[in-house]
């Protein structure tokens, strides 16, 4: 299975999870995982601990892209708009985004539940994407 990013998620037997880290010392979640320093300026913690992310979170924000973007991306040919959300993470609070499966902007509204699911860019490599909450 090719990842288009690997490190950042994984498909276990419950599901996709997201892949971030947490600072030991002050609890700063973030996506994607990191190494080095904590994210949050007011920490100097090195200790950055690899966590499975929730799967669910709320629709923050959304938009559609209707127009393919520039290489060296790869886009379906011909093709189709794409739908996108920015989705708050439950437990964390931290937003993620990342492309909508089976829901279009007409479709969404900001506060609806979302879960994390998988599925092919038009190149063929596995990337997360939100789905409707089962």
């Amino acid at each position: 299975m090719t990842y288009a990013i690997e490190g950042w998620f994984a498909i276990e037997a419950d599901g996709v999870r997201l892949l971030g880290t947490r600072c030991a010392e002050c609890g700063t979640v973030c996506f994607p995982p990191r190494r080095g320093l904590c994210p949050n300026p007011r920490c100097s913690g090195t200790d950055l601990e690899t966590m499975a992310l929730p799967r669910r979170g709320r629709v923050w924000s959304y938009t559609n892209a209707c127009y393919p973007p520039p290489a060296p991306y790869v886009a379906a040919q011909p093709y189709v708009p794409v739908t996108l959300a920015a989705v708050e993470l439950d437990e964390v609070g931290i937003v993620v985004l990342g492309q909508v499966k089976g829901l279009t902007v007409e479709e969404l509204e900001v506060g609806m539940e979302l879960e994390l699911t998988s599925g092919p860019l038009a190149d063929g490599p596995l990337v997360w994407m939100w789905g409707r909450a089962s």
